[in-house]
């Protein structure tokens, strides 16, 4: 059964005494991550620009029982992200996950972005992946792991989203190159990608409820994502049981990638909840 709480469906102390740094967790799905790491027994490092909704995550994080501390980071500083990982190794002495979550998204195509709008994009959803991974891993014992989260956009996008979609494409070669650089170190690196998963920002681009409804009908599974949804898959590729997992890039977007024509698809599934 599906839950918006991203931790209803936590696997008790399958991350017991694992430290994990989930990147852009201050709210949306990196929060849920956070969260759902938290309540399967690891000590989370949450982190992000804003220090109080940061605040905020690790009081609902210990309120739930779990562990967790907040370092106000910069993603597209390359020495506050140094000293992100400095400080959960001062912490609790090792990352064993790294969670690559911190994104921006610009509404420009290619010849309306500007050089601004690159760097933005690039320094914040790419380059910091890199190094997020580059320190992090010196940390990390063999069985360590690497998550970087991309999008749906990465396989099949739409104009205006540049270069927000070019750089999660750009995730997934990262990922690829990466596994397969630290794999004889025993460290798995994968990619996720959400597909339209509703917190508070998505859901407020609709603009009125026959829209939202629409949206909805044209996923197989009949519903937008959650951050619950991401969270488990997160939690399940850092698990013991994706060891043999890496290099991959994983859609998590209810099936919204494999219909090619949305409304003969919506009365196709319409006709079914009938019975027709």
């Amino acid at each position: 059964m599906s839950s918006t709480d991203p931790t209803a469906n936590a696997v008790p102390t399958r991350h017991e005494q694992r430290v994990v740094v989930v990147t852009g967790s201050t709210r949306g799905i990196g929060a849920g991550v956070a969260r759902r790491f938290a309540a399967e027994g690891a000590s989370v490092v949450v982190t992000g620009r804003s220090r109080d909704p940061g605040e905020a995550v690790v009081d609902t994080i210990t309120d739930e029982g779990g562990e967790a501390t907040f370092v106000q980071a910069d993603m597209r500083d390359p020495a506050e992200i140094e000293a992100l990982i400095d400080h959960t190794v001062d912490e609790y002495g090792r990352v064993d996950v790294l969670v690559n979550n911190a994104g921006v998204q610009t509404e420009t195509t290619a010849s309306e972005a500007t050089l601004s709008d690159w760097e933005f994009v690039v320094e914040t959803d790419f380059r910091s992946f890199w190094l997020c991974a580059k320190h992090a891993v010196e940390a990390m014992p063999e069985g360590g792991t690497v998550l970087n989260m991309s999008s749906n956009h990465a396989f099949l996008t739409m104009p205006g989203l540049y270069p927000y979609n070019a750089v999660k494409a750009g995730i997934n070669g990262m990922t690829r190159a990466m596994a397969l650089e630290l794999g004889p170190h025993g460290i798995t690196v994968n990619t996720i990608n959400p597909g339209w998963v509703e917190i508070e920002r998505t859901r407020a681009e609709f603009d009125s409820d026959e829209e939202y409804e629409y949206t909805k009908a044209i996923h197989p599974t009949g519903r937008l994502g959650t951050p619950a949804d991401v969270a488990g898959m997160a939690a399940f590729l850092a698990s013991d049981d994706a060891t043999f997992v890496t290099g991959e890039s994983i859609l998590v977007d209810g099936g919204r990638t494999q219909v090619m024509q949305d409304e003969l698809y919506r009365e196709y599934a319409e006709s079914i909840r009938q019975g027709q």
